[in-house]
Order: structure tokens, then sequence, then C-alpha cells
């Protein structure tokens, strides 16, 4: 993956969907991959929700003590909204770390939305919106 960038392969070769299943399956406890769009997504809304989804993944398993996770990804209304949620400790803070710091600038930077429901010992759910460009019918 570092040969060709921060671009993971599987996103290049497979798509989104290939892309969150790699994820899933490395990670680890287990995550229940969802609903994902059908068809191709815009290079640069696929990059930018594979990456939502890695650092949620990553987060539960640093910090949550969860049994189990999700992974959403639905399109329409021109967004590709994305949704991890997982059954763990909860009390997640956007100010107490530089991940999801991280994440919620990135999606800042391109027009994106972040928002999180992390209440103490009722899990955590991360939700994002990406836009995609008006031109494409892939998020309609």
């Amino acid at each position: 993956e570092l040969a060709r960038g921060i671009h993971p392969t599987v996103l290049s070769d497979r798509g989104l969907g290939a892309a969150v299943e790699a994820l899933a399956h490395r990670a680890p406890l287990p995550v229940e991959v969802g609903e994902m769009p059908a068809g191709e997504l815009p290079e640069q809304v696929e990059l930018a929700a594979y990456f939502v989804v890695s650092e949620a993944l990553t987060n539960v398993a640093k910090h949550a003590s969860a049994t189990h996770a999700s992974v959403t990804v639905t399109n329409g209304n021109g967004r590709l909204a994305v949704e991890v949620s997982d059954d763990g400790v909860g009390g997640a803070d956007i100010a107490l770390g530089t991940g999801l710091r991280g994440l919620s600038d990135r999606l800042t930077a391109i027009n994106g939305q972040f928002d999180i429901d992390s209440k103490p010992g009722h899990g955590t759910s991360l939700r994002a919106s990406i836009p995609c460009p008006d031109e494409l019918r892939a998020c309609r």
C-alpha cells in the first residue's frame, strides 16, 4: 500500500465494499458489514469513506473494549453516509485524541459532516456524511 501512496490497493482494485470487508476481516473483533452502495463511486469519496471506517475500527480496537462492531455505507441525496457502531464502553470524545479530531478535520476539508454519539457505558456510533460531486449520479 505504501508503494501506491496512502491509497489502499484493495480500494483501487476492487472498490469500497471489498476494502471495507478487508478492514473488517483484519479487525481483532467481529465486525458486521451491512449495506454497501452498488456501483462505482468517485475516487475521492471512496477514499474518504475508507479512512472513516479505518480510523473508527482502529479506535474500537484500541479503546472501546467492544465485543462487536458494525459498518454500513449508504448513498442518496448527493451524499455518502458512513456509520460505524460498537457495543463498547463509550465515552469517546473528539477533544481527547488526535484520531477523531484528524478524521473530523479531513471531513471538514471536503465539506463533509461528522457526528459521534458515545455515552459512557453505551457504546459508540460514529457517522460521517461525504458529499459527492454534483455531476455524478453515483450518490443519488
